[in-house]
């Protein structure tokens, strides 16, 4: 007999920045048949950035999110710098550069350690009241205090430069306005080998599990797709800078050091009647095949190398594992993302090392405006746009933000359709089952917030609905869920 389910909803995916649900539809016979990644809040940034003046950008565009303002604070910031069309003193771009690395330290942190790890060390199975970061800090409390001590040393780099730990008051147009003490470099210069130390750690985790779960990590969430990232004129991994890359499945090479303004000349983006979030894909393809992926996978399989020599060398393994072609299995992002992290905390050391970030020379000024500014750089989670357009007086006429979960917004919605149809069982419904579709959004790292602006309740529960909308089964039962107001 045929199972009477139509739907499967999962509300809200857990252990990611921001609200969203998935549903699961499902055929005559209980396969899954589509799966979507809902996102039901209202993006409202662009249009409340109208007739905001753009030096304000770097402070109010940042307020999208708690977990990486720093990225929009940057790239609001790089915006500012080509509507003045000016060239930013070596000292503020190096200190820019700082707190960049400083937030991908930190973020990598967060979501290998403390998001991502209790499914791989305590199991995709495990009870779902341990695995989570106090489960972990249960199995594993060393690991977890250096994961919080990594977090720590990348979150003390930002507020001594901005004065907070987030949202912090540093970058402006035309450079930054706090030049770093020479104190406050030696002391931070003293930590980059424990930091080291510790990504080290991470990297000696994900490889261990790899080892022993090599199918599943080849396998999981698996599929071929495009991937876009910024490189240097070597085509080595570049961060704050850079052009942009996009390559094929295959490897070949698509669109090569296109200048971050002219982004809108490669990518469109494209609106479902079932998600607020929107979706851009590869102009020249068209929608839905022009999916690509950013984010740590994509910037590694760009990439031709990377520049400090620990990095370098386990990207150098990273590539075997593509035995000559992509890296395709997104589980990989752990890897790609322990690799990301511990270049960024060589790349502190190296800022570090040179006196020049010590330079009051911070700012570059500008008598002029010019119509419109575009900054781009590579957030912890991919690629990330700021384009505004200004009327004479330097207010804002019309903004546009493209972040790394809406480019990887077709992909994300791939990754949980190839893992519900695989693992989601309608007639034997687990838990398990089900933490494996979020496991596949986890991957990716999401941050919903950013790319939707989040407002309303977070109910936190896993419902299946009948065709007549009846709950048939929650998980876990409403009486205990409590409801949390933003």
């Amino acid at each position: 007999m045929a199972d009477q389910r139509k739907t499967i909803e999962i509300k809200p995916v857990t252990r990611v920045e921001g609200h969203g649900k998935v549903t699961l539809h499902l055929d005559e016979k209980g396969n899954v048949s589509r799966a979507n990644l809902n996102v039901l809040q209202l993006r409202g940034f662009e249009k409340f950035c109208e007739g905001r003046v753009f030096w304000e950008m770097p402070l109010i565009t940042q307020r999208a999110c708690g977990i990486c303002p720093v990225s929009h604070h940057l790239a609001s910031a790089k915006a500012g710098d080509a509507i003045l069309g000016v060239e930013i003193p070596p000292a503020a771009r190096m200190l820019r550069q700082l707190m960049h690395m400083a937030q991908y330290a930190q973020s990598h942190a967060l979501h290998f350690f403390h998001l991502a790890s209790p499914d791989l060390l305590l199991g995709m199975d495990a009870n779902p009241a341990i695995r989570n970061v106090i489960g972990l800090i249960e199995a594993n409390p060393e690991l977890a205090k250096k994961a919080v001590w990594l977090r720590s040393f990348g979150q003390t780099i930002i507020e001594t430069l901005g004065t907070k730990k987030v949202h912090p008051n540093f970058a402006i147009p035309g450079g930054v306005n706090t030049a770093l003490a020479p104190k406050a470099k030696d002391e931070f210069l003293s930590k980059v080998s424990e930091a080291i130390a510790i990504y080290r750690v991470g990297l000696d985790i994900i490889k261990d599990f790899q080892t022993k779960q090599k199918e599943l990590m080849a396998s999981f969430a698996s599929f071929p797709s495009a991937y876009m990232g910024l490189v240097d004129p070597q085509g080595n991994l570049e961060l704050y800078e850079g052009k942009l890359r996009l390559i094929d499945p295959k490897g070949f090479i698509l669109e090569d050091q296109v200048d971050g303004g002219n982004y809108l000349s490669i990518i469109e983006e494209r609106v479902e009647d079932w998600s607020y979030m929107k979706f851009p894909c590869y102009k020249k393809m068209g929608y839905p095949g022009g999916m690509y992926r950013v984010g740590p996978l994509a910037r590694l399989n760009v990439a031709d190398g990377i520049t400090t020599p620990l990095a370098s060398k386990e990207f150098k393994e990273f590539k075997k594992l593509g035995n000559g072609g992509m890296v395709e299995g997104s589980l990989y992002f752990h890897y790609a993302r322990l690799i990301e992290g511990l270049y960024a905390v060589e790349m502190i050391g190296e800022l570090l090392k040179d006196d020049t970030i010590c330079s009051t020379e911070i700012r570059a000024s500008s008598s002029k405006y010019n119509e419109e500014g575009i900054g781009v750089l590579e957030a912890p989670r991919g690629t990330l746009f700021h384009h505004f357009w200004v009327d004479p007086s330097g207010a804002i006429r019309k903004a546009n933000i493209i972040v790394a979960t809406q480019n990887n917004n077709l992909a994300i919605n791939r990754a949980i359709y190839l893992v519900a149809k695989e693992y989601v069982k309608a007639q034997k419904l687990t838990e398990g089952m089900l933490n494996r579709v979020e496991v596949a959004i986890r991957c990716y790292d999401p941050c919903l917030s950013c790319a939707t602006h989040a407002l309303g309740q977070m109910p936190l529960s896993i419902q299946v609905v009948d065709s007549c909308g009846k709950v048939l089964e929650e998980f876990p039962p409403q009486a205990s869920i409590p409801n949390y107001q933003r």
